[in-house]
């Protein structure tokens, strides 16, 4: 009889209650959002910049669309009629504040001087007023699996918090931003939600301070040696990236990410690069323009800007203007590109994201937010992306 010999069967080791944590992806092709950018920058130039409100709304809906978590894709609701509005309305509040306060300019300089500081300190206020609601607003325009996210709070509330942060600040010469940065994202993730998840913010001053203490050494350095600048701010930016990112929750639902100080360096550097390079150019338009003018008007160029007529030159200041709008058209490319696309790809891509199944069964909650909050920021140039 023959002996078979059977190896021991050894069970298979039991499934992990606890998915591992998935990494974000982003879809999105980079020369895709370069035409949505070249594209929209030709029509800011056509519509004197009123463009920019649908541009906005384009690029931030290719950003939502190709960011997917779990193998689905954000969606943003937001349209550019709203921000159109919402500006406008904001345009009707601030500007008799503006013109009230150029009025007090000239009735007495005295006057004035003493009313540029509650002005400052009123728009400070208010535009941190506008920060909060134009969060609120692009929140609650952004839909993941069919489920709304949405933000309640007040805004005034915050810009009060906010503004006494503002002169502790300016006490402690900046050494206390890391805990105003903790205490003001606090506030803001404590009332945000997605559908019935309520989010929260585990970020601590003290570890954004450990993780960069040595940025506020380089500062002052950097004010003198310029070519430090980018260095530092690189750092600080991917410094607080990663600690905000890593300190986002909804509920159960937790946010990781492994972002290097020096991701975002090379960025930095490619739009420093680009603005030296369209700055010549632009330098080498004018001095061709001067030529041209000068030929036409009969004179030697050395001649021609000897006359004080040189300067009022209707043809030279229209190709002056002409070169500068689509210079400036063209740095608005650049930066789109670079601090808004690739920064968002570069940040994705350090980013996992723990307990997603959390998010399974959530039941939608929360209302729309109106576009003033956005139209305040936009006015102020106080808007984040």
């Amino acid at each position: 009889m023959n002996e078979m010999s059977w190896p021991p069967q050894v069970p298979p080791p039991p499934p992990s209650p606890v998915p591992p944590p998935m990494p974000v992806a982003f879809s999105g092709k980079r020369g895709e959002f370069f035409d949505l950018a070249k594209r929209g920058a030709a029509l800011e130039l056509v519509t004197l910049g009123f463009y920019r409100f649908w541009l906005l709304t384009d690029i931030r809906r290719h950003l939502w669309s190709n960011t997917l978590v779990d193998g689905d894709a954000a969606e943003y609701t937001g349209r550019g009629k709203e921000l159109l509005i919402g500006f406008l309305v904001a345009l009707a509040i601030l500007v008799p504040i503006y013109l009230g306060y150029f009025l007090i300019g000239l009735e007495a300089e005295h006057y004035q001087a003493f009313a540029s500081i509650p002005l400052i300190a009123f728009f400070y206020l208010f535009g941190q007023f506008a920060i909060y609601r134009a969060r609120r607003y692009r929140l609650t325009r952004t839909v993941w699996r069919g489920v709304r996210f949405w933000m309640t709070g007040s805004g005034w509330l915050y810009a009060l918090q906010a503004s006494l942060w503002g002169l502790l600040m300016i006490l402690t010469l900046g050494l206390i931003l890391p805990w105003r940065a903790a205490a003001l994202e606090r506030y803001k993730m404590r009332h945000s939600h997605y559908g019935d998840l309520q989010g929260s913010f585990e970020g601590r001053g003290w570890e954004f301070f450990k993780r960069g203490w040595w940025l506020w050494l380089l500062t002052p350095i950097a004010l003198y040696i310029s070519p430090i600048a980018p260095f530092v701010y690189a750092g600080y930016k991917a410094i607080e990236w990663r600690w905000w990112l890593s300190g986002i929750r909804f509920g159960g639902v937790h946010v990781e990410s492994s972002l290097p100080k020096s991701a975002l360096i090379g960025l930095y550097w490619k739009v420093i690069g680009w603005m030296a390079l369209l700055g010549l150019v632009f330098a080498v338009y004018l001095a061709l323009c001067a030529v041209l003018v000068a030929s036409m008007s009969g004179a030697g160029l050395m001649e021609f800007f000897k006359t004080p007529e040189s300067m009022r030159s209707i043809p030279l200041l229209v190709l002056a203007g002409l070169g500068y709008l689509v210079f400036a058209m063209a740095l608005n490319v650049v930066m789109r590109v670079y601090l808004t696309r690739d920064l968002w790809v570069t940040v994705l891509g350090s980013v996992n994201i723990s307990g997603i199944e959390a998010a399974a069964n959530v039941a939608a909650r929360g209302d729309l937010a109106n576009a003033l909050g956005e139209g305040f920021a936009d006015g102020l140039d106080v808007g984040g992306f």
